[in-house]
């Protein structure tokens, strides 16, 4: 098979250019300085909010960017720094430092490029929703709490990195608030709010972050207001963009990366899919996850190579894009180049920004994800996706992400195990049984002969299942010299049904005891031919339809009869 067959890497942007026009140009160029601009604040507040300078998030956003716009799977897809990776990255930076968020953001890319390689985008889209939701929720309630001491300015020189330790030293710390950055903080919440009543094409962060560096300079220089701390007060900006640098790896720092990176690497892959897929809903088009995964894998491996935080598929600056006309990539590479200019001509003005401003943007990001509605009404789902979901947000706030996820999975794991042992029933059949047909033909009654017992497997005969069909087996009292295991409903079998069905067998063959096997599809005939299963009971004991099997147990037990005589 050749290469090209074995990898679905498929590029939109080729694709795109073949028939470019233009009109289409002119508007991805309008597009793309738009989506730029938004794109400025968001990616200022999420570096610094992540730990880093606010240079290495317009980086992000600049060099992740322009892989995931010249590589992805989906047009109008806009890469950069997000909200959702703040927690993950802040924690990371307290344990290990930039050092080990380099490791970690490589390492991510890299398991997000395997995924994409071995056709696996699609199974990230099956990540249970209660635990996108709660995770989701949990970094929106961190988020804000992080946030409170930048917007009521409070003078706090050392910060806990818990949850519960930060509030009470918030309220500890209350008397030190700042009124004059907290009327900032909450004048850019209220500029954010209604901006869009006013224009839904300009960025109420951007209109907040410009007014409010005005307030914040003429307040300083005419007022002698110098208590609202500005990014200048607190970082040096380096108005370029950084040469790539090599990263050190060893066995000791991969083996206490290896959670993070995966948490990353999780995480981004959901968020990238799903704001390709609610394009796709806007749009008309169709993505490709599994390239897309591969170009947001390879803007994970090639970022922190700059100095940069993780990158992945950010919605709203997509939607901005979408809304203003982009339709294939060459937006997004213009909202690279525009935040690229910036950096190097307009980064110094930065250093004027006021702290409770950006505080203020990352309140309302906050916010935005919360999806407090949807939790909501969730409260009203069934008890076990309440738990997943309650559960996965807890964890979220009270310990890290990372346990979050892990959890989350797990459980929703396990409860999917339960339904799915819940809804397969193993039947012991004799005398009669009731054999449905599709289409139009009638349900009929078959007569089982003497000395013959079927076992129904209705359901996927894997670990779980394949306990039950054992402990069935043990019920059974009265045993018949024949069994027919009717399989006509098993989708697939696991080795460890395969290996129940074997034991199973054996017993039987100790017994003398025939076992004929029914409604085996080839799926699964495939597999019980390459365990030896069918060899174990003969081929002429494997059938394809309860008819044959029956007809076959009838042959059987003429034959057993004959013996005996």
């Amino acid at each position: 098979m050749e290469m090209k067959n074995t990898i679905d890497f498929h590029p939109k942007l080729f694709s795109a250019l073949r028939n470019y026009s233009r009109s289409q140009l002119s508007s991805d160029i309008m597009a793309g300085v738009i989506v730029g601009i938004v794109a400025l604040p968001l990616a200022i507040a999420f570096g610094i909010a992540s730990g880093v300078s606010p240079e290495k998030g317009l980086v992000t956003a600049i060099v992740g960017g322009l892989i995931v716009s010249l590589l992805g799977g989906c047009n109008v897809q806009i890469g950069g720094p997000t909200g959702a990776f703040i927690v993950i990255v802040y924690g990371i930076i307290a344990k290990f430092g930039i050092e080990g968020l380099a490791i970690a953001t490589f390492i991510a890319g890299i398991i997000m490029l395997l995924i994409g390689l071995l056709k696996l985008g699609t199974v990230i889209k099956f990540i249970p929703y209660p635990i996108v939701v709660g995770f989701t929720g949990g970094i929106a309630l961190t988020i804000f709490t992080t946030q409170i001491k930048d917007l009521f300015g409070m003078r706090i020189t050392d910060m806990p990195a818990d949850f519960l330790s930060k509030w009470a030293v918030y309220f500890q710390n209350i008397g030190t608030t700042d009124l004059w950055s907290l009327g900032i903080g909450l004048a850019s919440i209220v500029i954010i709010v209604f901006t869009p009543k006013l224009s839904r094409r300009i960025p109420g962060s951007l209109v907040a972050i410009v007014l409010m560096t005005v307030v914040s300079f003429l307040l300083r220089k005419y007022a002698g207001v110098t208590s609202v701390e500005t990014i200048g007060d607190r970082f040096t900006i380096d108005a370029s963009l950084p040469m790539p640098s090599g990263i050190s790896f060893n066995i000791e720092t991969i083996n206490m990366l290896l959670p993070s990176a995966f948490t990353i690497a999780i995480l981004g892959s959901i968020e990238s899919l799903l704001s390709a897929t609610v394009a796709d809903g806007v749009t008309g088009d169709r993505h490709n996850s599994n390239t897309e995964l591969m170009a947001q894998g390879a803007a994970n491996i090639i970022v922190p190579l700059f100095g940069g935080i993780p990158v992945t598929g950010a919605i709203a600056r997509t939607m901005t894009n979408i809304n203003n006309g982009g339709r294939t990539p060459v937006a997004g590479i213009i909202h690279a180049v525009v935040l690229l200019l910036i950096l190097l001509f307009l980064s110094p003005l930065t250093k004027h920004i006021p702290m409770a401003c950006l505080a203020g943007v990352l309140v309302m990001v906050s916010y935005n994800m919360s999806e407090w509605r949807t939790i909501r009404s969730m409260m009203h789902n069934p008890k076990s996706d309440v738990v997943v979901l309650v559960t996965t947000l807890v964890l979220t706030v009270v310990f890290d992400l990372t346990i979050a996820i892990e959890v989350g999975l797990v459980m929703a794991i396990l409860l999917f195990m339960k339904r799915v042992m819940e809804s397969t029933q193993i039947k012991v059949i004799r005398d009669q049984m009731e054999v449905h047909h599709d289409g139009e033909r009638h349900d009929e009654q078959l007569s089982i002969p003497a000395g013959v017992e079927v076992y129904e497997i209705e359901g996927p005969f894997f670990f779980g299942i394949a306990n039950k069909f054992d402990e069935a087996m043990r019920r059974v009292g009265d045993l018949s010299p024949i069994r027919v295991v009717r399989m006509r409903k098993v989708s697939f079998i696991d080795s460890t049904g395969i290996h129940n069905l074997e034991i199973f067998i054996r017993s039987s063959q100790k017994e003398n005891r025939v076992v004929i096997l029914s409604g085996v599809n080839d799926t699964v005939r495939s597999a019980l031919e390459k365990a030896g299963v069918c060899a174990m009971v003969g081929e002429e004991n494997v059938c394809d339809h309860i008819h044959k099997a029956l007809a076959r147990a009838e042959a059987v037990a003429a034959e057993l009869k004959a013996a005996k005589a």
